[in-house]
């Protein structure tokens, strides 16, 4: 199986740090944000090559220049220009790659968890749905909270893990070669394919989307160097365990 790490987007949240340095260049422990996904990727058997879309006639750039310099991938690395069109249409420029598997990995770049790649796919392969995307039901929260009755506060508790009530949808998905013949004709309707919104949301009430919780496993989106510097012990948990 292939994964796929959509390392493209703009970043917008992690200005003005991503107007010069793209978002999966936050670094680290002294290592770029992508370096630690790709080397915990090539971890697993059942990935045999990894494929970072970016753009890198700009920012992306920076990327392709990492990995050159060093030599860290245990496995094949390939680097495809994306669509600068949204997450769908990224997907048609690997349709000649991916077709010859019947499933592949996507990984949004600014997602970082050690969550079990494995498990995820047979998870996946016992649903026999189109896609399967990682979810969660519990957060850890940045603030603290408190137990309020009748304008008391009867206890407080300090960035307390909550249960949702509704699944929260992480960036991982594992997805059969298929769809992208729906992302194909769908590119034929509009210029910009919004994957979540525009492929996965039709899916979804047909009964064709699968999600694996991934429990209590830490998880954090990193948009910007601050959250790296606010979440210390979370991001220092999530790297002892990739």
């Amino acid at each position: 199986m292939k994964a796929v790490i959509l390392a493209g987007g703009r970043g917008t949240r992690g200005r003005p740090f991503t107007d010069y340095i793209p978002k999966a260049m936050i670094p680290i422990h002294g290592r770029p944000l992508i370096a630690h996904i790709v080397g915990y990727l090539s971890s697993f058997k059942i990935i045999d090559e990894i494929i970072i879309l970016s753009d890198f006639d700009g920012l992306g750039k920076q990327i392709e220049k990492y990995f050159e310099n060093h030599k860290r991938a245990k496995k094949p690395l390939r680097f495809i220009q994306d669509s600068q069109s949204g997450t769908g249409r990224d997907l048609v420029h690997l349709e000649k790659i991916l077709e010859k598997n019947s499933e592949f990995l996507l990984w949004f770049v600014d997602n970082l968890t050690p969550l079990d790649i494995k498990s995820m796919y047979q998870f996946h392969r016992g649903k026999n749905t189109m896609a399967t995307i990682a979810t969660r039901r519990y957060r850890k929260e940045e603030t603290g909270y408190a137990i309020v009755e009748n304008g008391v506060v009867l206890e407080f508790r300090e960035k307390p893990t909550i249960k949702l009530e509704m699944s929260e949808c992480l960036g991982i998905y594992i997805m059969n070669s298929e769809i992208l013949k729906i992302i194909k004709s769908e590119g034929a309707k509009r210029n910009e394919i919004n994957l979540s919104y525009d492929i996965l949301q039709p899916l979804s009430k047909k009964g064709k989307i699968s999600a694996y919780d991934i429990g209590k496993s830490p998880w954090i989106d990193i948009d910007s160097p601050s959250r790296v510097e606010r979440e210390k012990k979370l991001v220092n948990v999530i790297i002892k365990r990739l």
